[in-house]
């Protein structure tokens, strides 16, 4: 039997101008600095004879591949995006971008930033506008209930502060 899965769900295209920037430094650096650097590497390494049992040609081969296939999809997924800079006209209402500060079931307060796909980072609270959190967060106002269908439970939050930078 073979390992077909089906293609995963296309995220959506929002990012915002940091996130942009975030990206772009990383293609330069890729292209820069990592490339350049691992490029002669391998070919040093090929230089070296037999190829087939040379461990640092296979690792650089390999390591060349992995940049490469990351400089693809930063190039193409740059092409896509649509960078979203602008505050929405109403702040009183959860859109992309937005600081939502939330309370818990159990009282615990908890802040997120909804971003795109591509700038999650759970330590900062980011978290994806395609989550389910994000999505039924999204057009709420300060003190509305919000109720997410979780995988394992649901969980219900009340929006306590919305703020955009």
């Amino acid at each position: 039997m073979g390992r077909w899965r089906p293609p995963p769900v296309k995220s959506s295209p929002y990012i915002t101008p940091q996130g942009e920037a975030v990206l772009k430094k990383e293609l330069k650096e890729l292209w820069q600095l990592r490339r350049k650097e691992v490029g002669p590497a391998w070919s040093a390494a090929a230089a070296e004879g037999d190829r087939s049992e040379n461990a640092e040609y296979i690792y650089r081969k390999k390591q060349l591949g992995e940049i490469d296939r990351r400089i693809r999809y930063l190039s193409m997924r740059l092409d896509e995006v649509e960078v979203i800079d602008r505050i929405p006209p109403q702040q009183d209402r959860v859109f992309f971008g937005a600081f939502v500060t939330l309370e818990d079931g159990d009282g615990a307060v908890v802040r997120y930033r909804i971003v795109g796909a591509d700038e999650i980072d759970p330590s900062l609270g980011y978290i994806s506008v395609d989550s389910p959190l994000a999505r039924a967060l999204l057009g709420k106002h300060v003190e509305d209930e919000v109720l997410v269908v979780l995988p394992e439970k649901k969980a219900e939050f009340q929006v306590l502060e919305i703020t955009y930078l």
